[in-house]
């Protein structure tokens, strides 16, 4: 008898709250543990962008650029490297040239350890940061280590990077949504801020963990939520089953995307 028969026929028990334990114990969700390793995945691409826009500013051309270069130097593909976060391991991609050149500044030779800069790394996905508030933050990132016109070709791939990540269709079902509010300190509007960073964790009916959304918030508050719970919604998704609120353990049903409620 599989987990979800088993649920059911246990008294005492409403056949939500039946459903709700036979989710849980068929996935098992840890939901600290899994938000910090679904949150370590987008960690990889943003200093991969953060490089790449560091290759661009060097050669003097982006890796898409037609026609003639001014330099005689090429890309030479990539040198794998594990970087150290507090959330764990992080494998990336390190662009080298065909003349060896090359030198990262953001994840520099024979260093590993980013977790003084992840925080501002993470900000930078945030819906509502602006384009110069990801420009200060890449400058915060870099500090005097680089020029402007090399803070501006990182800030345009970055961009790249944030437009195709933010607008990514996503899937009409989600088993559970764990929400959570992580507190980090950023550049925004040219001050040094304490901004809430709301993110949204959604499990498929297969157990495959993604993170779906963070947004920028100066606090967290309900009418935040439901706003990005409208914007998921535009983004495709239909039906969730659960929700789930990392900070408060609480778990709450929903048969579509128009009524979640958070407790």
């Amino acid at each position: 008898m599989n987990t979800l028969n088993m649920a059911r026929k246990k008294k005492g028990k409403s056949p939500n709250q039946q459903l709700a334990q036979a989710i849980i114990d068929q996935y098992q969700p840890q939901s600290v543990e899994d938000m910090q390793d679904a949150l370590k995945d987008i960690f990889g691409p943003m200093f991969e962008a953060l490089l790449q826009g560091e290759m661009n500013s060097h050669l003097g051309y982006s890796n898409n650029e037609r026609g003639e270069k001014g330099t005689a130097n090429r890309r030479n593909g990539y040198t794998k490297k594990t970087l150290k976060t507090t959330a764990g391991d992080v494998p990336i991609q390190v662009p080298r040239d065909r003349e060896g050149t090359f030198e990262p500044v953001v994840v520099p030779k024979r260093k590993r350890d980013v977790s003084a800069i992840q925080d501002k790394v993470l900000s930078m996905y945030a819906k509502g940061m602006s384009q110069r508030d990801i420009a200060e933050t890449i400058e915060d990132i870099y500090g005097l280590e680089i020029s402007h016109e090399t803070i501006s070709e990182i800030t345009d791939r970055v961009l790249e990077q944030l437009e195709e990540w933010q607008n990514r269709p996503l899937k009409k079902f989600y088993t559970f949504l764990f929400v959570d509010c992580l507190y980090v300190t950023i550049r925004k509007d040219y001050e040094t801020k304490n901004c809430a960073v709301c993110v949204i964790l959604g499990y498929d009916a297969d157990g495959q963990k993604d993170i779906l959304g963070l947004w920028l918030s100066e606090s967290e508050s309900k009418h935040q939520w439901m706003q990005i719970f409208d914007e998921i919604k535009s983004r495709g998704v239909e039906d969730v089953l659960y929700i789930l609120s990392v900070i408060q353990s609480n778990m709450c049903q929903t048969k579509t995307i128009k009524s979640l409620q958070l407790s």
